[in-house]
């Protein structure tokens, strides 16, 4: 018989998130624990008291409250899953911040930088290391995640980086934004490009130093765009859905990912989009686009 899954999702109160824990408790067996985490305690309770609730679901399904932003907090939560259940076999990083057209992008620099990418590097450093044999941490990121998104100057600051450079890469832009100087400096003026990129450029880095040891178990680190989904997130952004998913569409190419055992080598580390992978080097700074948004 084999051992009981453990699998973790953030930012899973509603939206894709929520899709995903669902996925995992329908796909799941019966003696597999999903936990599904948020900061808000009523959202994470309701949440799990109507997916434990729904006919269609078969593992165990808990809350935990937690603030991505807080790594103090991850780190606490990898910790307890180490001594409880002995580590994790699923991670699905999917926390966000809703940024709204008419709104400030520096002004919402702070938040949104703290929940997409100060987190990523909080989780990959806590959790990567208690994954279990076969395991899987997957990064939802965008297919604006590829480094050509990037002026060709910044480039260099995400290729082939570890962790720590990644990380004061994104300190950098930070204090640029704060300094108003990011824009000199040629970061976009539209937040998810420079964070996306970054977070896929941290799983790249992880899955580097990991590779060998990650492939010899049928472990994979990766990064997933799940496509465009109708959310209260994207919907102020697009005038045309006719194309988006419903979350729990959306899901379904992330939770087979996560689900399928085996790990195609050329897939280890990647940015990977309805099972393809999303070459690093693609894309073109949406310099057009970047002007139409709020500075």
């Amino acid at each position: 018989m084999n051992a009981a899954r453990t699998a973790l999702v953030t930012g899973a109160n509603q939206g894709l998130g929520r899709a995903l824990a669902e996925g995992l408790a329908t796909r799941m067996d019966p003696a597999d624990l999903v936990l599904l985490t948020g900061r808000n305690p009523q959202r994470v309770a309701a949440a799990v008291a109507e997916i434990a609730a729904a006919p269609n679901t078969r593992s165990r399904v808990e809350g935990r409250v937690l603030d991505v932003a807080d790594a103090g907090a991850i780190a606490a939560l990898a910790a307890e899953l180490r001594e409880t259940q002995g580590g994790v076999d699923i991670v699905l990083s999917n926390a966000t911040t809703r940024l709204l057209p008419d709104q400030s992008q520096s002004a919402m620099a702070d938040e949104y930088i703290d929940v997409a990418n100060t987190a990523t590097h909080s989780i990959l450093r806590a959790f990567a290391p208690i994954l279990r044999p076969g395991g899987r941490l997957l990064v939802v990121a965008s297919s604006l995640g590829t480094l050509g998104h990037l002026p060709e100057r910044l480039r260099p600051l995400f290729d082939h980086a570890t962790l720590d450079q990644v990380e004061y890469a994104v300190e950098s832009w930070r204090s640029a934004i704060h300094a108003k100087t990011a824009e000199e400096a040629g970061w976009p003026r539209w937040l998810n490009i420079p964070s996306k990129v970054a977070q896929v450029a941290a799983v790249r880095a992880v899955a580097a130093e990991r590779r060998d040891h990650d492939l010899a178990t049928g472990t994979l680190l990766a990064a997933v765009c799940p496509g465009m989904v109708d959310t209260a997130t994207s919907r102020p952004w697009f005038s045309d859905f006719s194309h988006a998913q419903t979350p729990a569409e959306a899901a379904r190419a992330v939770l087979d990912l996560a689900l399928t055992p085996g790990v195609d080598p050329d897939r280890y580390g990647e940015l990977i989009r309805f099972g393809e992978v999303v070459p690093w080097y693609s894309g073109a700074p949406l310099t057009e686009q970047d002007q139409l948004l709020t500075p």
